[in-house]
């Protein structure tokens, strides 16, 4: 496998991402150790696991999330290509959730004490991993908002709608022609708190009023804004500009 440089990621000429000088660059290839290629539904991060490497998600999808003793799992998020994976984890500490392919993915692989370097050699980039930390919790808090107070209808409807901006922010055609969509219903289920009888009815009852259509693996949002309606989100749910590590 030919190891993707720093200066040559794909990711680096899409609008979504922020630009870097070439000193902070040169040092994001320096604490780089390794690129890293795993099947779906394959482990990142296990729950639990001390000292995880670092990671940039550069091709595919994945999800953290959380179990309960009796195998329950709860989706906090999704992951998508750009973000950087493993932070929440205190120095020292085990690992409080897991991390998991969704489906064949890329990362870049990161040694642990490349915080303290980004920090101490580049506060720019230090402060760039505090923001994308924040903009993670961001996701998780409206997860949150999804499980304790949004109907299922609203539940869903946000989903799709941030999932397919988030998508389509990676595409040249700004998902014109719909976005990969890998979830199972199992896997919206696990994200909103939903039984998968009462997640496949909801998926059912929305695609009939025309509002969105999944299809191969794939989803086209027919009335967006319909869809944002029902979901109460606040802005269009576009992502803003963010930077990549």
């Amino acid at each position: 496998m030919n190891i993707v440089s720093c200066q040559a990621c794909p990711l680096r000429t899409l609008p979504l991402f922020t630009g870097h000088s070439e000193s902070e660059l040169a040092l994001i290839e320096s604490l780089k150790r390794d690129q890293l290629v795993l099947p779906a539904e394959h482990s990142i991060i296990d729950e639990g696991q001390v000292d995880a490497p670092l990671y940039t998600l550069l091709s595919g999808w994945a999800f953290r999330f959380k179990t309960l003793s009796d195998g329950r799992r709860q989706i906090l998020n999704f992951l998508l290509p750009g973000d950087f994976i493993g932070v929440q984890q205190k120095m020292g500490d085990s690992a409080a959730h897991g991390v998991q392919t969704l489906t064949e993915v890329m990362l870049c692989v990161f040694r642990r004490d490349a915080l303290w370097e980004l920090h101490r050699s580049a506060p720019s980039l230090g402060f760039n991993v505090t923001w994308l930390t924040a903009h993670e919790e961001s996701l998780v808090d409206d997860t949150l908002l999804s499980v304790g107070r949004r109907s299922a209808e609203e539940r869903i409807a946000t989903l799709l709608v941030l999932l397919f901006k988030r998508m389509a922010a990676l595409l040249p055609d700004g998902g014109a022609q719909g976005v990969p969509f890998p979830l199972t219903q199992q896997h919206i289920a696990d994200g909103l708190g939903l039984s998968l009888v009462h997640t496949n009815k909801t998926l059912r009852k929305l695609e009939k009023r025309g509002l969105h259509h999944i299809d191969d693996g794939r989803l086209w949002l027919r009335d967006v804004k319909a869809l944002a309606r029902i979901a109460d989100l606040y802005g269009d749910g576009k992502p803003a500009a963010r930077p990549l590590i």
